[in-house]
């Protein structure tokens, strides 16, 4: 039996996403090197293949008339966790040789062993503060990129078998989704 409608999963769609981005910076930066582009001119040809990319996607899926489904995990019972336990073990304290006296090695030894705790917590709180933001940028990238192309192949129904309206549609949603960062650039380019 023939499923009605093909579905795409948002997770496996959001990281070939990210890792055609990645590849894509990449390739343009190593083929930059030898012309000596700017950044932004390396900014815009990584713009446009991306942009490319996803047309090239959206009529595709338009045209076969593709949904999207959410299998990224639910996030709304996550619970942390004791943060100073996961953390790791602490390293090996190297040995102190000081000889000014029995006082100054006692002062010295304390010292020590504060500045350590100090740089054991600090070095902790740093860890758990990138790990939670970088969870908190890819939620809401993953989010936005999964509400956006939902929102795309919502029309799915409209042009399924129709490739001039898949590609009318997946040309404005390409220009609303990469247009406002050619925008952003070119202004900051004029404004310098």
């Amino acid at each position: 039996m023939k499923a009605k409608e093909t579905y795409l999963k948002g997770k496996s769609v959001f990281t070939i996403s990210l890792i055609v981005i990645g590849i894509t910076i990449l390739t343009v930066y190593l083929s930059g090197i030898n012309y000596n582009r700017t950044i932004t001119s390396n900014l815009y040809l990584s713009l446009g293949v991306i942009g490319i990319c996803l047309f090239i996607f959206m009529t595709y899926g338009l045209y076969k008339g593709i949904g999207l489904i959410d299998n990224f995990p639910k996030y709304k019972d996550f619970k942390s966790g004791d943060i100073i336990s996961s953390s790791g073990e602490l390293p090996d304290m190297p040995s102190v040789d000081i000889g000014e006296g029995i006082g100054g090695i006692f002062i010295s030894i304390l010292l020590w062993i504060a500045m350590s705790i100090f740089f054991i917590i600090v070095l902790i709180m740093i860890e758990a503060i990138f790990w939670f933001s970088l969870f908190v940028i890819l939620t809401m990238l993953y989010w936005v990129f999964f509400r956006a192309l939902r929102l795309v192949f919502s029309k799915s129904n409209e042009t399924k078998g129709v490739l001039e309206t898949s590609m009318i549609y997946s040309m404005g949603y390409t220009i609303l989704f990469t247009g406002w960062i050619f925008g952003i650039t070119y202004l900051v380019e004029i404004l310098k």
